[in-house]
């Protein structure tokens, strides 16, 4: 089968793409509300940048009214966000963050979630992730009503059981331990399965 992306309304594109882009990395991003309250949302049109300096770069629609998102609102006014990386066990209550929520409503207090002070910014951390970024928003560019936001890291927090060493005694991060959630299509997600280890060239 051969598909003329062209061809396509956005909503098919979308659905193309969500589903053959596989599996995504999931930012669930926390951000600060006015009402000093925080947002939480998940993203799956994210993923790192660069690394000199360290960046990653997050794309945002809109609301199913044409709105602004609290996430790209909040992001834009406080210039900061945390960027978490869930696993398994949080795959229930990440996607029940993604739900429209009236403005400065929060889905950390609706999903009785505990936080945690996060070095490198004034925002917290969700306690029971186990990857944690603290990111300084650098800069936002449009493509139609798509914010393509790019955003410094400027702290990271690693759980320490998910952590080890390699062979030269450097800092090893254990994916499998990580357990991390990866985004398919529709309600489906890809856990860290069998791991596979090649060797790569000189």
């Amino acid at each position: 089968m051969h598909i003329d992306m062209s061809t396509l309304s956005e909503a098919q594109a979308y659905a193309m793409m969500t589903q053959t882009v596989i599996p995504r990395p999931v930012a669930w991003v926390l951000t600060g509300n006015t009402d000093k309250s925080y947002n939480l949302a998940p993203f799956s049109y994210f993923n790192g940048l660069a690394s000199n300096p360290p960046m990653i770069m997050l794309s945002i629609g809109v609301t199913p009214d044409g709105s602004i998102k609290d996430t790209r609102a909040n992001i834009e006014a406080n210039k900061e966000f945390i960027v978490h990386i869930a696993h398994r066990e949080m795959a229930v209550p990440m996607t029940k963050s993604s739900a429209t929520m009236p403005r400065n409503e929060s889905e950390v207090d609706m999903l009785g979630l505990k936080l945690t002070d996060m070095p490198g910014s004034t925002l917290p951390r969700l306690a029971d992730c186990r990857i944690a970024y603290a990111c300084e928003h650098d800069s936002t560019h449009m493509i139609k009503d798509q914010a393509i936001v790019f955003a410094r890291l400027n702290h990271l927090y690693i759980d320490d059981t998910v952590t080890g060493k390699d062979a030269k005694g450097r800092l090893r991060i254990n994916a499998v331990d990580v357990d991390p959630i990866g985004r398919l299509g529709g309600g489906e997600y890809f856990g860290a399965g069998e791991l596979i280890t090649v060797e790569r060239p000189a």
